[in-house]
């Protein structure tokens, strides 16, 4: 059994390790990878997705082992090696701690464990399906990704006391879009050809009307720093649904000072607006119908419970109903009428086990029939 000081110790180590890892982001390629990270991980806090990135880059999502069987029925794969995250101990305070910590709060947290989970990776079982995984392959339909932009424009005029409005690339003088503090607006080159660019440009602008912007703390970074930063949410935005933009550039931290305040300041900046464009395009996109698609694939429908079957059924005709375009509405009354089949097919057999079981039991003759109508 390990002494305190061992588990102080082991903890400090992790903690150690997973900032040298942030301290090595002065390349692109580096950055690239935790910003990849970033987007998968976006409800975690700054330090767990730290954590993460240090242990294992390419994690894509983690669970511990129990959560695994019970909630996705997968098992953890023997030997597979755990990523430690830090939860926090939540303590009732007594009176004596509330006056000496300063707060009436009843409960504070006094500390954090350090809890294993699993990646998905170092899993078997059933299969995971992923929201993103079919808004990608919706949004590879250009029209759409120009329905998110149109829906993420009119959010921001609409909804938040942002302006934004296009003009022609000719005037932006190579820009592709700018922000403008002094007037809260944002601009963006409405001819541009490639609708992926444009939507990616939106979420740029975006960034810095969030950090940069007359009122915002961070509005005297250094030119470089915006730009890095900007370009960062925006790789993320785009990542998280699903469209590649590796093509494009995503600055360089080799910017910011290597020091290691100055660029958890910078990741953590990153971060709160990352969740929040994150959190907005997974709004968007469910409205626009980009996500219906999450439903079992016609080969797993066998492997559902009758529960979650019905729950799927009734999921399916709320969106049939729902639905204006005449093709997105074809294909899903073709999967509802999948799930039918199958809630079909359970149900004769069902009916035809309990007959066998019950051979006493008789189906009332036609002719007694006959006799109860009126």
């Amino acid at each position: 059994m390990p002494s305190k000081a061992d588990v102080k110790a082991w903890k400090a180590q992790l903690v150690a390790q997973a900032e040298q890892q942030i301290l090595k982001l002065t390349d692109s390629d580096q950055f690239k990878k935790y910003l990849n990270t970033l987007a998968k991980f976006h409800r975690y806090s700054a330090r767990n997705i730290d954590l993460i990135y240090a242990q294992n880059p390419q994690a894509t999502q983690v669970a511990g082992f129990k959560q695994w069987q019970k909630a996705f029925n997968r098992t953890v794969n023997r030997g597979a090696k755990a990523i430690r995250i830090a939860a926090p101990i939540i303590k009732k305070l007594t009176p004596a701690e509330k006056k000496r910590l300063g707060t009436t709060d009843e409960r504070a947290i006094v500390g954090y464990r350090y809890l294993p989970v699993f990646d998905v990776a170092q899993t078997s079982g059933e299969p995971m399906l992923s929201a993103k995984d079919f808004v990608k392959e919706n949004l590879t339909d250009h029209q759409n990704v120009t329905s998110l932009y149109n829906a993420f424009k009119d959010y921001l005029n609409q909804q938040t006391d942002l302006k934004v409005s296009e003009v022609p690339l000719a005037t932006l003088n190579g820009a592709k879009g700018y922000f403008q503090p002094s007037t809260n607006e944002i601009v963006i080159g409405g001819d541009e050809p490639d609708n992926a660019l444009k939507l990616k440009t939106l979420y740029h602008e975006y960034a810095h009307s969030q950090l940069h912007g007359l009122k915002s703390a961070f509005k005297d970074r250094p030119r470089a720093y915006q730009e890095t930063q900007a370009e960062a949410i925006a790789y993320v935005a785009m990542q998280n649904i699903g469209v590649d933009t590796s093509n494009y550039s995503l600055g360089y931290v080799a910017t910011w000072a290597k020091d290691k305040a100055v660029i958890h300041s910078a990741l953590s900046e990153i971060q709160q607006v990352s969740n929040k464009v994150i959190e907005l395009s997974d709004g968007l996109t469910k409205q626009l119908g980009l996500q219906e698609a999450q439903k079992e694939p016609k080969h797993n429908l066998k492997k559902l419970s009758a529960h979650d079957l019905n729950k799927s059924y009734q999921g399916l005709q709320q969106q049939v109903q729902q639905a204006t375009n005449p093709q997105q509405k074809s294909e899903l009354q073709n999967k509802l009428n999948d799930v039918h089949h199958e809630i079909s097919e359970r149900t004769q057999k069902q009916l035809k086990a309990f007959s066998e079981q019950n051979p006493a039991i008789k189906q009332p003759e036609q002719n007694a029939a006959k006799t109860l109508k009126r």
